[in-house]
C-alpha cells in the first residue's frame, strides 16, 4: 500500500475537497441563475409587478439562508453531516419546484425563500475539517473558494441560455435538478465521515458571538461583505433591463457581455491578488478595490448606457468585485483569534447573506421609486459608508490559521505550551484548549513548516 507524499493530499481528502465543491456549485449555480433574467422574466409573466417584489424575490433566499446556516451546523453535530446535506438539498429542491409552477408573485417569494432554507454551507465546511487534516485543510477550502468564484461566473452565463431554450420556469426545474445532482454527489461521491468531530475552525460557537461582534477590525468586514452583496442583488434588478433597453440586447445574447467581462475580469484581477498577498499591501488592493466599485455605481448615473459602456463598466465593477470576493475570507482568517474562526466565519456569512436580502428590498424600492439612477445612487452611498470604514482597517500581516491535537493536558501546563509554541519563529498567537486536547494558532505559513512545527510540541512536552 503506497504512503501518501507529505506533501500531497490523499485520495479520499481529494475527493473529499472535490465533492465538497461539487455539491456547493450545484446550490450555487441554483441560487445564482434567475439573476441576470428573472427581472425580465418577472414584468413580463405578473401582470401589475412592482420593483419591490422583484428585488424581495430575488434577495428573501439571503434572509432564510442566515438565519439558518448556523443552526443546521449545529443540528448536523447532532444527527451526522451527511443527513442534514441531504436534507438541505431536499428544501432546496423543494423550493425550486415551488418557483417552477408558481402563478404569482407571492408564491415565487415563498419558493425563494424556501431556496434558502436549505442552509447547508456550514455544515459542508465542517465536513472539509471532518475529512481533511490539518495540514491541508487550507488547501481543501482553497478548492471550494475557487468553486464557487466559478459556478457564480457560469451562472451568469448559463442564465440567459438556459432561459432561451427552456424560459425561466425551465431554469427552475433545472435548478430542481441540480438539487438532485447535488444529493447524488453526497451519496455516492462525497466519502463517510468515520469520525465526526466539532470543528471550531469551520463552525460557530454561541459564546463567543459577543466577542466576536466587539471586535471592530471584523466588523469592517461584516460590513463589507454586507455590502458587496447588497450592491450586487440590487444592481441585478436593474442590468438585465438595461441590457435590454439600453444595449439592445435579447436575453439570449446577454451572455456575449457576461462571458467576456467574466474571463476577463479573473486575469485581470491575478496581478492585484499577487501585489495584495506577496507584497504586503493587502489594505491598499483592498481600499483601492473599494472605491472603484464605489465609483462604478456613480458612473453608470452619470455615463449614457450604450452597449460598449455596458461593457466597460461591468468589466471594471466585476475585477474589483471578484478581488474583493477572494480578499474578504483571507481577511476573516487573518484577522481572527486562532480559536474563533469558525464563530467570525459565521457571522461572516450571516452578514453576506443579510447583505443578499436588504439589497434586494431597498434595490427594489428604489427601481420602483425613483427608476435605475436610484438603484445605482443608493448602491453608490453604500459604498461609499464600505469605503469610509475600510480606509480605517489595519493592515493585516499574511497569517492562516492552524491546530494540532496534544493528546491529554495537564491544565496546569497550558500557559508553559501556550509560551512555547510563541517561542517558535512564525507563530504568532497560540491557544491551547484542555477540553478539546488542541492547540490553535495563527502562523505565516511562509516561515513554518507545520510538520516541523508539530514535531517541536511533541518534543518540547
Amino acid at each position: 500500500m503506497s504512503v501518501p507524499e507529505p506533501n500531497a493530499m490523499s485520495p479520499v481528502e481529494r475527493r473529499a475537497a472535490f465533492s465538497i465543491a461539487g455539491i456547493f456549485s450545484t446550490r450555487m449555480l441554483g441560487l445564482f441563475m434567475i439573476f441576470p433574467v428573472f427581472a425580465l422574466f418577472a414584468e413580463d409573466e405578473f401582470a401589475g409587478v412592482t420593483g419591490m417584489q422583484i428585488g424581495i424575490a430575488m434577495g428573501i433566499y439571503g434572509l432564510t439562508q442566515a438565519f439558518l446556516q448556523i443552526p443546521y451546523g449545529m443540528l448536523s453535530d447532532k444527527y451526522g453531516r451527511k443527513p442534514l446535506i441531504v436534507a438541505g438539498m431536499v428544501v432546496f429542491m423543494i423550493g425550486s419546484m415551488i418557483c417552477a409552477v408558481a402563478e404569482s408573485m407571492e408564491m415565487m417569494i415563498l419558493g425563494r425563500a424556501i431556496q434558502g432554507m436549505g442552509a447547508v454551507a456550514a455544515v459542508l465546511m465542517a465536513s472539509v475539517g471532518d475529512l481533511v487534516t490539518e495540514q491541508f485543510r487550507l488547501r481543501a477550502m482553497s478548492i471550494v473558494g475557487i468553486t464557487i468564484g466559478l459556478s457564480f461566473t457560469l451562472s451568469l452565463i448559463a442564465g440567459p441560455v438556459l432561459a432561451s431554450w427552456f424560459g425561466v420556469r425551465g431554469i427552475f426545474w433545472v435548478i430542481a435538478g441540480l438539487a438532485v445532482a447535488g444529493m447524488l454527489l453526497v451519496k455516492f461521491a462525497m466519502p463517510n465521515i468515520e469520525k465526526q468531530e466539532f470543528q471550531r475552525e469551520a463552525q460557530a460557537v454561541p459564546s463567543q458571538f459577543k466577542e466576536i461582534l466587539k471586535n471592530k477590525q471584523l466588523l469592517r468586514l461584516d460590513l463589507g461583505v454586507f455590502v458587496l452583496h447588497a450592491m450586487l442583488t440590487a444592481m441585478f434588478i436593474v442590468l438585465p433591463l438595461s441590457l435590454r433597453d439600453n444595449a439592445d440586447l435579447d436575453v439570449l445574447s446577454h451572455w456575449i457581455i457576461y462571458l467576456p467581462v467574466m474571463l476577463l475580469s479573473f486575469a485581470f484581477m491575478v496581478p492585484f491578488i499577487i501585489q495584495a498577498e506577496s507584497k504586503g499591501r493587502m489594505k491598499h488592493m483592498f481600499v483601492g478595490a473599494v472605491a472603484t466599485i464605489t465609483l462604478v455605481q456613480l458612473a453608470f448615473v452619470g455615463i449614457e448606457n450604450s452597449f460598449w459602456t455596458l461593457f466597460s463598466l461591468l468589466l471594471i465593477f466585476f475585477t474589483a468585485f471578484n478581488l474583493l470576493e477572494a480578499s474578504l475570507p483571507s481577511l476573516v482568517v487573518k484577522l481572527s483569534p486562532a480559536d474563533k474562526k469558525g464563530t467570525a466565519s459565521g457571522i461572516y456569512s450571516t452578514s453576506q447573506f443579510l447583505g443578499a436580502a436588504a439589497g434586494g428590498v431597498l434595490g427594489g424600492y428604489f427601481y420602483q421609486y425613483y427608476g435605475y439612477n436610484g438603484v445605482f445612487i443608493f448602491t453608490a452611498v453604500i459604498g461609499a459608508i464600505w469605503f469610509i470604514a475600510a480606509i480605517t482597517m489595519e493592515n493585516p500581516l499574511p497569517l492562516s490559521i492552524a491546530s494540532v491535537p496534544l493528546g491529554e493536558i495537564d491544565p496546569s501546563s497550558v500557559k508553559e505550551i501556550e509560551q512555547k509554541l510563541l517561542s517558535y519563529d512564525g507563530v504568532y498567537e497560540a491557544v491551547v484548549l484542555v477540553d478539546e486536547q488542541r492547540a490553535y494558532f495563527k502562523v505565516d505559513r511562509k516561515i513554518v513548516n507545520e510538520s516541523a512545527l508539530i514535531t517541536y510540541i511533541e518534543q518540547s512536552r
